[in-house]
């Protein structure tokens, strides 16, 4: 069976976990219930779909790509809450990502902002 069939889950690398557990709840206001066997906490999002952060420092933000992302109805109220909220989104200039002042970058139809954790791993946000 092909696993387009299936549920998927993010999962990020830390260095710390109790840093983490500060930016991944004190800051995106994410919700887990109790640490993970493997040290990690899981969060659950929408439609059933989980983040799952673990501590393993030597591959803590060692991607330079967006590991993890949101798809939010409303892109410019949530990069607005999250600024408010202590978070920095990135500013691109490399056509055909260009972002505004906030972050927020237009992409045909959708509209997209990125931002980094405490170990420097990009997550994004999407509007479709």
């Amino acid at each position: 069976m092909a696993l387009s069939n299936y549920r998927v889950g993010a999962v990020v690398a830390v260095s710390d976990m109790n840093i983490a557990k500060d930016f991944y709840e004190g800051k995106l206001g994410l919700a887990a219930h109790g640490d993970d066997p493997d040290g990690g906490r899981t969060y659950q999002c929408g439609e059933h779909t989980i983040l799952h952060v673990f501590p393993s420092s030597g591959d803590a933000g060692r991607s330079h790509a967006t590991v993890a992302g949101w798809y939010v109805d409303d892109v410019e109220e949530v990069v607005d809450d999250l600024t408010a909220n202590g978070i920095t989104f990135e500013r691109y200039d490399q056509p055909p990502v260009t972002t505004d002042e906030k972050g927020i970058a237009i992409l045909g139809a959708s509209k997209g902002a990125w931002f980094k954790d405490p170990d420097g791993n990009t997550l994004g946000l999407l509007q479709d």
